[in-house]
């Protein structure tokens, strides 16, 4: 990233106010406005006029913007007119919830309005009990999607609870404390350590200020802030060093600033407004025109329309639903249109009764209430493997992920310092494995190498680290400086490791703790004497230890590389003292950007033992000093990071870095968990630019421009959150299903752009968890393997009862249509089956079985298998209307068997609503409805898998064939004992007086039973036949290698090779 960058002096002068022609530096033009009614003829900035860019101006330019005295504050006055110009400093009024509206999403959209006709269709053919069934499934349904909706309108209100209560600020000459939301621009507000910023600030002076934007930039360690740095030209927020913002927390230091946005223009408030619900279903005309208001009408009423139905919102699998349902219902409607032309319109009750129930036949009326009660189990089982389901919709979405864009800080990180490398001159390198514990000195172990880091990775040989450390005073001269230029302190509290102080100095303490170096131990054992401190200022960058020991002056200083390097006289080469040279100051340079380019923050460590020195000027105990060495310290991966980020490669799944941390520490830590590859060498040079970009970088680019890369960044460093948004949509653009993951304030636009938003429970911001569809309870990256392995179950579940539900439906509305040719001598058709026993056919066969099905165990394989979130797959239409039409085919022969096989003939007489000669009719229709029964509930047993055979579905068992197969069907008692109960359902209903011929209209019967048998074996033989033509053919087509068996690295070498653009 170009970024020029000139200090200057801050004035503390009082600015003469500005003229309403007066031009700013950088293109700010500030211009006065009318004075209120009653004030004093002051100059007032325009509100369309205020900076976008204050972080370019001198401190007497952004004062003369606000026409703020620098010695004194805003006057009363002034505030009075800028609070009423500009409102309170909040986040906005909160919306109030609308509960009518909430509850009109729910009842209009396409499934829930199918499921009302039904109920009214119920009704109308008088069967209650069939409606009252189907009223639950519309009230559970709206009843649940009211809860979620209800909830995710409380995203704001955690958001607001960042906003610092009360500010001390400098008005009228005067400091006082005020509540935070009195703020306004032009305010000077005074912050000190623990402050929460209370808006957004120019600063003016400060004093070590250092402060943490880690929920805001994701930036894992406070920044140091300059209030001198004035920007030539734009750089992204977390480098904004002369800019203090508003929710951040002052870490350390004091300072002094201009307040130049409050509410929703600060940058926090800009996350806020992004969070709200932007309405785009109303379009607008931006040129009048009669052609425009026309189209935009149009376009208007089409998004109300599909926003009713519910066709352009939720999931990939609601949207597809809502339009099954608009489908079906159309289908239902041109079905109840045949039978009625059939009849030569001619329709009296027994032709609209019948027109009903074919109908009713198409609507899966049980599938929404399905589809909630398996995600809701899988949610309460998900609670077990520390993920939270906020929607229960994006679990199943989880299942077609094949993108993660990941925060490092804190996800895919610890959010904790641990020292990783030390070079020491005359010594060699220090290097610390195995350890992810940031506090705790006792595990993982220290190697040595002879070499310096620079030689190492100049060498093509590997070099050998050993456990043997060297002890010489070279080491020793380090370690003691290391110890005693440190004031953090690491202990251990009832066998757990604690420590306090700033992380760096925490990480440098506990290394020199796992040496045996403890701070305590050195003083008294060297009988040392504490004389003074030179703390950390951001503005020399680093910090000094003033001893004695016998009368003489010990000075331990460590800090900036280049900072240190300038107070250094001396080194030692080859065991001897020697001046620093110029070369020396290069090699040392070398050794410090090669332990940078491995993602490590480098300090340097020198010392001095004067005679006698005065220990009050820092100046001259700063100098002439001997350099010891380098430290490189980082924020280590979580130990688990590594292995998910391969099995989400080996799923098939990208994982995407997005960061505010800097692009080298950024790369490193990509590679070292696998998101980046270590060899890049192999990849071309377009491919190599793409995967790691910084936010300048990237957000410079046009979206043409992003998409015409041949993959879109791995990596993308300095990350501000509207990046992240353009990462989204970027992959969105490229046809991608995407997970957002992270923990800040800055990653809630991302997460509720996302297709999933994942939340860490621990340590992310009440904001995040609330803009989530999902919250990890361990912030533990792994457990979203967790997430993804019980989405995919859940979608291929889905995608097994979805097939088991309309597969039932086509074999019923074939059946009922040809049921037409049925004709008695009144000159009507004879339903096949009647009404109820249609209705009966449904509840029984479809509910608790698909529910069965929701509850299948997952494959051993599935996270090997490639992303897929289509549920309507070629195979599965194709699958729907086979085992439909070979159902209906059986239940058919059995009719026909029965009435014209046996039988006569006969018809009857008005044996639609039952008749005494109608005995032959009720017979037909006891063995078609047990078939039909049967043949629909062993169809949920032959869709547990969609290849395998029902009686080998683990092929790869030791197991006989028929211990298996009981294994397999006992493993899900849920669905074992549905089927059961449908089977049993048949026979009460068929033998028990008026109940079968008065409400079902049929009869007993005898042999009829071995024919229902026997069609329902045949129906099982045909499934088992249709599977084995699959498998034959699927052997046939497949080839050898599949995208998951594919690296994602090898996957971008061919596409560079083939200048695809798509990733």
């Amino acid at each position: 990233m170009n970024m020029l960058q000139v200090k200057i002096k801050s004035s503390v002068q009082n600015s003469a106010p500005l003229k309403n022609d007066q031009a700013i530096s950088q293109g700010h033009e500030v211009q006065g406005s009318e004075k209120p009614p009653g004030l004093s003829n002051k100059v007032y900035v325009d509100n369309e006029k205020v900076p976008d860019e204050p972080f370019r101006l001198t401190v007497e330019q952004t004062a003369e913007v606000f026409h703020t005295d620098l010695s004194t504050g805003l006057t009363e006055q002034q505030v009075k007119h800028n609070l009423q110009h500009y409102g309170l400093n909040n986040l906005g009024s909160e919306d109030k919830i609308s509960i009518a509206t909430i509850f009109a999403h729910q009842v209009f959209n396409a499934m829930v309005i199918v499921l009302i006709i039904s109920l009214v269709i119920a009704l109308a053919i008088k069967d209650y009990i069939s409606g009252g069934v189907i009223g639950f499934v519309v009230f559970v349904n709206i009843f649940v999607g009211f809860i979620q909706e209800y909830k995710a309108e409380k995203t704001m209100g955690s958001l607001r609870s960042l906003s610092s209560p009360s500010a001390r600020v400098l008005r009228d000459g005067v400091e006082s404390n005020i509540n935070a939301e009195e703020v306004v621009p032009g305010d000077i507000v005074i912050i000190k350590v623990g402050d929460t910023i209370p808006a957004d600030l120019r600063l003016i002076d400060c004093m070590n200020l250092e402060t943490d934007e880690a929920l805001l930039t994701g930036e894992s360690l406070p920044v140091v802030k300059d209030h001198q740095a004035i920007y030539l030209e734009s750089v992204p927020v977390g480098d904004r060093l002369n800019m203090a913002f508003s929710s951040s927390v002052v870490a350390k230091g004091r300072a002094r600033g201009i307040v130049v946005s409050t509410g929703l223009l600060t940058q926090i408030g800009k996350i806020a407004d992004s969070l709200k619900n932007n309405d785009h279903t109303i379009v607008r005309v931006t040129t009048p025109s009669l052609k425009n208001y026309t189209i935009a009408a149009l376009k208007t009423t089409k998004n109300i329309i599909q926003n009713v139905l519910g066709t352009n919102i939720g999931t990939p699998l609601q949207r597809k639903l809502s339009w099954l349902a608009i489908f079906l219902f159309w289908v239902a409607v041109v079905f109840a249109i045949v039978v009625m032309a059939t009849q030569k319109m001619h329709v009296n009750k027994n032709v609209a009764i019948y027109a009903i129930c074919v109908a009713l036949s198409m609507i899966p009326s049980s599938l929404v209430v399905v589809l909630t009660i398996t995600m809701a189990i899988g949610a309460q089982v998900m609670v077990s493997k520390h993920v939270i389901v906020r929607k229960l919709d994006s679990l199943e979405a989880l299942g077609g992920v094949d993108d993660i864009c990941s925060d490092k800080t804190g996800t895919l990180t610890l959010g904790k310092m641990i020292a990783k490398k030390v070079w020491i001159p005359s010594v060699g390198t220090l290097s610390v494995q195995n350890s992810n514990e940031p506090f705790n000195p006792t595990v993982g172990e220290v190697v040595f190498s002879d070499r310096s880091p620079k030689y190492i990775k100049e060498i093509d040989e590997e070099v050998d680290f050993t456990d043997h450390l060297p002890n010489n005073e070279f080491l020793s001269n380090w370690l003691m400086c290391a110890t005693l230029a440190n004031i953090a302190s690491v202990n251990q509290v009832e066998g757990e490791w604690q420590a306090h102080g700033d992380a760096t100095e925490i990480a440098i303490n506990v290394l020199t703790t796992r040496l045996g170096w403890i701070r305590e131990d050195v003083v008294n054992r060297n009988e040392l004497v504490h004389l003074t401190e030179f703390p950390f200022d951001s503005a020399i960058k680093r910090m000094t230890s003033v001893y004695e020991s016998n009368g003489k002056v010990q000075i331990f200083t460590k800090g900036a590389v280049e900072r240190i390097l300038n107070i250094c006289t001396c080194w030692y080469v080859n065991g001897k003292l020697v001046p620093l040279t110029e070369k020396d100051i290069g090699l040392i340079e070398d050794n410090m950007n090669v332990l940078s380019s491995q993602g490590l923050r480098v300090l340097a460590f020198a010392q001095r033992f004067p005679d006698s020195i005065d220990t009050s000027d820092r100046e001259t105990i700063e100098c002439n000093l001997t350099f010891l060495g380098l430290i490189g310290i980082y924020d280590p991966p979580r130990p688990e990071s590594a292995k998910s980020v391969q099995l989400c490669h080996k799923a098939g799944i990208n994982v995407h870095m997005l960061t505010g941390d800097h692009p080298g520490t950024a790369k490193a830590i990509a590679q070292e968990v696998g998101i980046l590859p270590h060899n890049l060498y192999h990849y071309s040079q377009d491919v190599v630019q793409a995967m790691v970009m910084t936010a300048m970088e990237f957000d410079n680019l046009t979206d043409d421009q992003i998409d015409a890369l041949p993959v879109l960044p791995l990596v993308i460093a300095r990350c501000a959150p509207q990046t992240k948004v353009r990462m989204i949509e970027a992959l969105h653009r490229r046809g991608k299903f995407v997970a957002m993951t992270g923990d800040g304030v800055n990653d809630s636009p991302s997460l509720k752009k996302a297709d999933v938003g994942i939340a860490m429970g621990m340590n992310g911001s009440d904001v995040a968890k609330d803009a989530s569809d999902i919250i990890l309870t361990d912030d533990n990256f792994a457990s979203i393997l967790n997430a993804i392995e019980e989405g995919r179950r859940m979608s291929a579940n889905i995608q097994k009862f979805v097939l088991q539900l309309m597969a039932e439906n086509v074999a019923q509305a074939l059946y009922l249509m040809v049921g037409l040719v049925f004709i008695d001598s009144d000159g009507f058709s004879v339903f096949p089956l009647a009404p109820v026993e249609v209705l009966w056919i449904i509840v029984v066969t479809s509910c608790f079985p698909a529910m069965g099905l929701g509850q299948e165990k997952a494959q051993e394989d599935i996270l090997e298998l490639p992303p897929n979130n289509q549920i309507f797959t070629k195979e599965v239409i194709l699958d729907m209307f086979v085992y439909g039409t070979w159902m209906a085919a059986c239940c058919l022969a059995i009719f026909a068997i029965i009435v014209f096989g046996k039988g006569d003939g006969d018809l009857g007489h008005n044996c639609n609503t039952g008749s005494k000669n109608c005995s032959l009719v009720f017979q037909g229709r006891s063995g078609a409805f047990a078939a039909f029964t049967w043949c629909a509930l062993l169809l949920a047993w032959e869709c547990i898998h969609m290849r395998r055979s029902f009686f080998r579905m683990r092929p790869e068992s030791d197991l006989s064939w028929y211990k298996q197969l009981w294994v397999d069907i006992w493993g899900n008692r849920f669905l074992f004992w549905s089927i059961m109960g449908g089977f049993v359902s048949v026979f009460p209903v068929v033998y028990i007086p008026v109940i079968n011929d008065k409400v079902f209209l049929h009869g007993p019967i005898t042999w009829e039973w071995g024919l229902a048998i026997g069609f329902t074996i045949l129906f099982l033989a045909g499934s088992e036949v249709y599977k084995w033509i699959k498998r034959i053919y699927v052997r046939n087509v497949r080839t050898k290698a599949t995208v998951a068996e594919l690296s994602v690295f090898e996957k971008y070498i061919s596409m560079s090779k083939s200048n695809t653009m798509d990733v």
